[in-house]
């Protein structure tokens, strides 16, 4: 690796690149820092001590810490993701959006820009429900978050977070053309990255005044490099349908005739399951915050990442959209009609309608195993951390994307360094393959 790494500096195109993409994110991570006015911090900061296990929590593990900061990107990136997604299940029910997926570039580039809409909107509300659930907050000691209420505020808030949030968009989309690896999946990265060097300085406190032995420190070393394995190697994992073209003539000349393969990813649907059942399951934790009325607050306790109930609701959610997910995404007839198309076919299976239903029960059986494997690497950072008394958010969804975007990132390094004549990111022998 560190040959390759070299290696980089020796291709001036690669260099650009990868330096304008240290140099968004640098820009990202200053944003952070920013405050949205009119906030008291002292007050800000207490209150979300109290909120680690509501949605509040995973949605500032997003954003890197500028929700809890409040700052100017305290929306991050999700707006985006989530009008993307909404776009995404949209094109399965509105006809025109199908279509627009179909024509290719011209018709991805409309459906990009109606995300965009769909972002800033998204942004917009979901900055003034962060404005009217600050003015009621206070904290530990009855300080109010807010010191001066009301609908100038609201206005400046939703105004400000909803122009950062439209910035991070523009710096992803420029990291993607400009830079190297996806850039909203980067920005994801690093906002999820800046937090561990503080939750690891936290860890090392605990060791010192007696909360964590050496060996639970050591055991938990361990069992960090076990799941970072066995999500690299399930993430990469595939089942490969062998598919073979028929031989046919066009004029003088005889085309087809190879065979190649269908590759199927074990976890198709990657984050987006935990995201959506961590959302669905944490909302009314989160609610539960602004409402002070007993049974409200009984009810939310059942729902918090140290009951049993939450454990069954939250794995029942992620296998439900691994497979819903995964049937929006991809579509056997879909595949089994180009295939046909093409003079492609699967040897033993009939073309057309027979080839598309093997399709859908091999998708079927691999999408299980993804969805047990999704749910083990995303129960295990809650059961560490009420357990073992863990102070960082180890393994789950931010693990998933950490490991994921690593991938993907060096595969596209190792990527350009081959068109380049040079030997790869990695030894001989060992290349990597995006997700």
């Amino acid at each position: 690796m560190s040959s390759g790494v070299g290696s980089i500096a020796r291709i001036p195109e690669l260099k650009r690149r990868v330096l304008f993409t240290f140099m968004m994110l640098a820009v990202y991570r200053v944003g952070c820092a920013v405050p949205t006015p009119g906030i008291d911090a002292a007050a800000l900061s207490a209150f979300f001590a109290q909120q680690r296990d509501t949605l509040l929590g995973l949605f500032d593990m997003f954003s890197g810490g500028a929700l809890e900061r409040m700052s100017i990107f305290a929306l991050g990136i999700m707006p985006y993701i989530s009008a993307s997604i909404i776009l995404e299940l949209l094109t399965v029910v509105i006809p025109h959006l199908g279509a627009l997926k179909k024509e290719g570039e011209a018709g991805r580039k409309k459906i990009t820009q109606y995300a965009r809409y769909g972002t800033v909107v998204l942004a917009l509300i979901q900055g003034l429900g962060i404005a009217i659930g600050l003015e009621s907050a206070t904290s530990p000691t009855g300080s109010p978050v807010v010191p001066a209420a009301g609908w100038g505020f609201r206005i400046l808030t939703m105004l400000t977070m909803s122009a950062g949030t439209a910035f991070i968009m523009w710096m992803g989309e420029q990291i993607t053309e400009r830079g190297i690896g996806n850039g909203i999946s980067l920005i994801i990265f690093a906002g999820i990255v800046a937090g561990m060097p503080s939750g690891i300085g936290r860890t090392f406190d605990m060791l010192k005044i007696g909360e964590m032995s050496i060996f639970m420190l050591l055991l938990l070393v361990v069992l960090m490099l076990a799941v970072v394995a066995a999500i690299c190697f399930v993430e990469q994992g595939q089942r490969r349908l062998p598919v073979q073209y028929a031989k046919r003539v066009v004029g003088r000349r005889m085309y087809g005739g190879q065979t190649t393969h269908l590759p199927l990813k074990v976890n198709t649907s990657g984050v987006i399951p935990p995201i959506f059942a961590s959302s669905i399951i944490m909302f009314p934790a989160t609610i539960a915050q602004f409402i002070q009325i007993e049974w409200v607050q009984k009810a939310a306790s059942y729902l918090t990442p140290s009951s049993w109930v939450y454990y069954v609701l939250y794995v029942g959610l992620i296998f439900f959209f691994c497979y819903f997910y995964t049937a929006v995404t991809f579509n056997p007839a879909d595949v089994a009609d180009n295939m046909k198309k093409y003079g492609g076919f699967i040897p033993g299976i009939r073309p057309g309608k027979r080839t598309a239903e093997y399709i859908d029960r091999v998708l079927t059986r691999i999408t299980l195993g993804g969805a047990v494997y999704v749910s083990l690497v995303c129960v295990l950072p809650t059961i560490l951390m009420n357990e073992l008394n863990v102070p960082f958010y180890f393994g789950g969804t931010g693990l998933l994307i950490v490991v994921g975007v690593a991938l993907d990132t060096m595969a596209q390094l190792e990527s350009h360094m081959i068109q380049r004549s040079y030997e790869g990111f990695m030894s001989k022998g060992k290349k990597v393959r995006g997700r």
